[in-house]
């Protein structure tokens, strides 16, 4: 990420501090870059990831973009006596990727989820957003990396989005964002299968008051479990533990 782009370093990562606009216009400058880029998102459960997995935690340091994903950043960043000036979470702001994309008359390609869900949500969002074109989908499954790579190639896709979870959505676009020839690898977790309606989101007034990991957790209590009811109170304990570090180092 460019050192001129304002952050609030979580657990080690740094994480973009801006408004909307802001991030659009440093997503407008990375379609017009002179390399692959790759945007992420960072939650509560992601940066406990990165505690344990250095690898990942380097992809999200070399990540062009990293963004802020959900209440428990936000309540980090207070911890921290920081704020971010917008809650910019994959399934919200992905689709205004898109639009830049289909602005740019950049083909984009769907990759991830179960058979079928990529292809469902990229028929969503063709309906949604005017002029996007989609190049190709493919579930997320595959054994095959290299033929999947090379279908993206032929596909002539500029805009990756990849739907694995974390971390191995990232650590493949890592490994195979350049060699895919698109300019941009966007990682985005549930997006596809919230847009193709295998997930049901969140009701409005859950998503505003920052507790839509409620409705996640009932709705998948047993997978969903380790994540919230354990790893929330973990990553706030981390962060406590570097705000604790912060003043002993002032």
């Amino acid at each position: 990420m460019r050192t001129d782009i304002p952050t609030v370093p979580i657990l080690g990562v740094r994480v973009a501090k801006l408004t909307e606009q802001a991030a659009l216009a440093e997503v407008k400058r990375l379609f017009e870059g002179p390399s692959a880029s790759v945007v992420a998102y960072a939650n509560a459960h992601s940066l406990n990831v990165a505690c344990a997995n250095a690898r990942y935690r380097r992809v999200l340091e070399d990540a062009a973009l990293v963004l802020n994903d959900g209440s428990g950043l936000a309540i980090a960043a207070k911890l921290l006596g920081q704020a971010f000036p917008a809650n910019l979470n994959g399934t919200d702001f992905t689709p205004k990727i898109l639009r830049e994309a289909a602005d740019r008359g950049a083909a984009v390609y769907l990759l991830g989820g179960e058979a079928g869900i990529a292809e469902a949500a990229g028929e969503k969002l063709v309906a949604a957003i005017p002029g996007l074109k989609i190049a190709g989908t493919e579930h997320g499954f595959s054994q095959d990396v290299e033929a999947v790579v090379g279908r993206i190639r032929a596909s002539g896709a500029e805009v990756l989005v990849v739907a694995m979870g974390n971390p191995a959505q990232e650590l493949w676009l890592d490994r195979y964002l350049t060699a895919t020839g698109a300019r941009l690898g966007v990682a985005v977790g549930a997006f596809l299968d919230f847009t193709a309606g295998k997930v049901e989101r969140a009701p409005a007034w859950m998503r505003r008051a920052g507790i839509e990991w409620l409705y996640r957790l009932a709705q998948e209590p047993r997978r969903l479990f380790q994540r919230y009811v354990v790893g929330n109170p973990l990553f706030l304990g981390r962060v406590l533990a570097q705000r604790l570090g912060l003043r002993r180092g002032a």
